[in-house]
């Protein structure tokens, strides 16, 4: 009785502690910080949904993540509710995976990232292009701006994306699409409904995405409403998640707080530079520990029984 309630007590426990942080913690700068963190694990983990559960391998989320900001933030700014903006702004994404899923699924082997990078590519040049200026907030917004309300829809909608994640991957569907990731053929032959399947992953995904971008646009005063279109929310998702651990649910998040620090660190004390040492670090947790940082629990018992 004791295991079984251990893990949900730490879990408590956790979202305890990160809830009441920021009323401990009177700094401004840290508390950003963790709504960007939010930010990260929400996309990161939609992403894995697709990438690590499914086995379809996008680039193309910064086109979901950009729309739900671009959503949100246009709905907010027209007194619609925050949530129900954010929401909306997820449902816009997932409309837009609706349309481009299915014939983009149709692609194999390697053509499917290309065309989903394609996708962004051509969301983040037809943004930029209709909206030229930054979109600030006006003042009577900027008035009432209350980092409080950012952190907690951030640690909600990061929590959600987490919960609806673990839902889906423990139900048949999880079966199903883990079934395709592994050997698509052999699901066919099963009488596994693939397309069906990857269609859901991918719409699923797309919302969540959108989600986290509902929340960046409720984060920032002003930006260039092409920011979270930026190819970089593409990559983002696709590194943390290797870098904590493929098809696992904390993985995107070990891998976003591992992510956010060194990107913090390496700006700091490297300035530019921090690019390619990230870039190299990242290489080396592919090389040595392809199962991401997940993976060195299981390496540690390995070694530790003698084999």
């Amino acid at each position: 009785m004791m295991i079984r309630w251990r893990k949900p007590a730490i879990w408590l426990l956790v979202i305890a502690v990160v809830a009441f942080f920021p009323l401990l913690v009177k700094y401004e700068y840290i508390t950003s910080l963790l709504i960007t963190l939010f930010i990260y694990i929400s996309i990161a983990e939609s992403w894995n949904l697709l990438g690590g559960y499914t086995g379809q391998i996008s680039l193309g989320h910064s086109a979901f993540f950009g729309l739900g900001a671009l959503g949100a933030r246009l709905l907010w700014v027209a007194n619609v509710p925050i949530v129900a903006a954010v929401i909306l702004g997820g449902v816009s994404s997932a409309l837009l995976a609706a349309v481009v899923g299915v014939p983009c699924l149709r692609m194999r082997s390697a053509y499917f990232p290309i065309g989903t990078l394609a996708l962004s590519m051509i969301a983040l040049l037809t943004v930029a292009n209709l909206f030229p200026i930054p979109g600030a907030l006006p003042k009577n917004f900027l008035d009432a701006y209350d980092i409080f309300s950012r952190y907690y829809l951030g640690m909600a909608v990061a929590l959600l994306t987490m919960l609806i994640v673990y839902w889906i991957v423990n139900s048949r569907t999880g079966l199903a699409v883990v079934a395709i990731r592994d050997n698509e053929q052999a699901a066919m032959a099963m009488g596994v409904r693939t397309l069906r399947y990857k269609v859901l992953s991918v719409v699923l995904s797309s919302f969540l995405a959108g989600l986290g971008g509902g929340v960046y646009a409720y984060q920032h005063v002003s930006y260039y409403y092409d920011t979270p279109f930026d190819l970089i929310w593409s990559f983002t998702p696709t590194l943390t998640t290797f870098i904590g651990g493929l098809g696992t649910i904390l993985g995107p998040v070990l891998g976003s707080v591992c992510f956010l620090l060194l990107s913090e660190l390496f700006a700091v004390t490297l300035g530019e530079v921090h690019v390619l040492i990230f870039g190299l670090s990242f290489i080396l947790i592919v090389l040595f520990l392809p199962g991401g940082l997940m993976s060195i629990k299981d390496m540690l018992l390995y070694r530790s029984n003698g084999r």
